[in-house]
């Protein structure tokens, strides 16, 4: 299989060819644990998880056990090196020295791709911050397979906190990969965030349909439906759509998610505790259009999903927790290369988009405080870069965390039409932009930085 001796950082890093081949592999497991014992005989994993985890780490260390090899572990920082003011890389390498393949968990976002670029190990993205999830969203997607035979062509929504659910972020690519329709449904202030909207609509194609928070009988406010590029759209054509109408044929899976309290800002903890957060419960799975729905949750759980839930057949979150075991096991064996299996003759594939990169150190940083890049034990020797998504206006993505920003301010290196350098910067959504050739562009975030380097205010400012 193709995945062996790779990293899995996002869910990009799997095409939906390989991600059904891991579903084979993974039925091939679940259907005769005992006899996997030895796949990974002599084999460790390095299992660090400095957030905390129960479902996660316990389905991996179990996964490895029960393909015979071999767990080391590591779960607080405090107690580590890194508590000392060691960077991630210089963990990375020696951990890679130690085990075969490396699982971690990190508060901070990117912290899984600079682990995966140190280690020399292949490296398994248990949860970065906010950023992604990648294990849970196989997890996610191999339930809904198995519930509902396929993923294409599915109506899927996701509830709650859509701003720091990493696994809903995982999710969403994932889910337009396959070909499904989404349904956002997020709590007041906390909605999926821009650059990852972006992302969706420019790598995966399909159009997104905004709504001024319309709220159903049977749901709480829609913020969003993403269509897929393979379902016919006839939302752009009836602008004052009704949404319960859309929703008739009823929504195949319900995601639900709980409050990211801990990545809260205090504003946002204030709203949270002013307005409350949505429950959902057995009232409102008597609604029409969601008769026959799935009920899932990453879990853990807190309130906003009814205990009394637990017993009704539609709610699959505790199969989907039990189902972590054989995806994780399968997932493990294939990087390490002791499990193949042929790749299905047809599969959807992403839409690639090839992006040029930003690599010059002009003082622009990643404005996200999450995110590794800025992280003072990390900026020894990682240096910004960021790929150029749009150019009107400007936007950056940060190749570490995929938050995207605006700039403020722009220069050249060389004048255009053979003048002398004049040693101006402009505005970043002056049309010069579009002149400027890419090893010639310096990008700054304010104009102190760039009157720091010696350039001036042109007209375009």
């Amino acid at each position: 299989m193709t995945v062996t001796n790779r990293s899995l950082v996002t869910i990009d890093d799997l095409s939906t060819a390989e991600i059904e081949a891991l579903f084979l592999v993974a039925d091939e497991m679940a259907g005769s644990m005992d006899s996997q014992f030895g796949v990974c005989r002599g084999k460790i994993m390095a299992s660090l998880f400095f957030e905390p985890s129960t479902r996660t780490r316990l389905s991996f260390e179990t996964a490895m056990y029960r393909l015979g090899g071999n767990v080391i572990t590591a779960s607080d920082v405090g107690a580590t090196s890194l508590a000392k003011g060691e960077s991630i890389a210089d963990m990375a390498r020696v951990v890679g020295s130690y085990a075969d393949i490396i699982v971690i968990r990190h508060p901070w976002e990117g912290a899984a791709k600079v682990v995966a670029d140190y280690a020399g190990v292949p490296v398994i993205n248990a949860g970065d911050g906010g950023h992604q999830h990648p294990t849970q969203t196989l997890c996610d997607l191999y339930t809904i397979q198995k519930e509902r035979g396929a993923i294409r062509g599915l109506n899927i929504a996701l509830w709650g906190d859509l701003k720091y659910g990493r696994t809903t972020h995982s999710l969403i690519f994932a889910l337009a990969k396959f070909g499904a329709n989404i349904f956002f449904f997020p709590t007041p202030g906390l909605e999926v965030p821009e650059h990852v909207v972006d992302k969706l609509i420019k790598e995966y194609g399909g159009e997104l349909e905004r709504y001024e928070a319309q709220a159903t009988e049977d749901l709480s406010p829609l913020d969003a439906i993403y269509i897929t590029p393979s379902s016919p759209h006839q939302l752009a054509m009836m602008p004052d759509v009704n949404i319960q109408v859309e929703l008739n044929r009823g929504v195949d899976a319900l995601y639900v998610t709980r409050p990211q309290k801990e990545r809260f800002t205090d504003a946002e903890k204030n709203l949270e505790m002013k307005n409350g957060y949505p429950v959902v419960d057995k009232k409102l799975l008597k609604g029409k259009a969601f008769r026959s729905t799935l009920v899932m949750h990453p879990l853990p759980r807190v309130d906003e999903l009814a205990h009394e839930l637990d017993a009704d057949p539609r709610s699959k979150y505790f199969t989907q927790a039990a189902r972590g075991v054989p995806i994780r096991m399968a997932l493990v064996a294939s990087l390490l290369g002791n499990r193949e299996v042929s790749l299905p003759k047809e599969a959807i594939t992403a839409r690639e988009v090839g992006y040029p990169v930003y690599r010059r150190e002009s003082g622009i940083k990643c404005p996200n405080p999450r995110c590794v890049s800025i992280q003072e034990t990390e900026t020894k020797y990682l240096k910004p870069e960021f790929k150029i998504v749009n150019d009107q206006p400007l936007t950056l993505r940060c190749i570490y965390c995929e938050h995207g920003f605006e700039p403020k301010y722009i220069a050249s290196t060389e004048w255009h039409e053979g003048r002398a350098e004049t040693k101006k910067y402009h505005g970043a959504d002056s049309p010069l932009i579009r002149k400027i050739r890419l090893e010639n562009l310096i990008i700054f975030d304010s104009a102190e930085a760039a009157e720091a380097q010696g350039f001036k205010p042109s007209h375009y400012v």
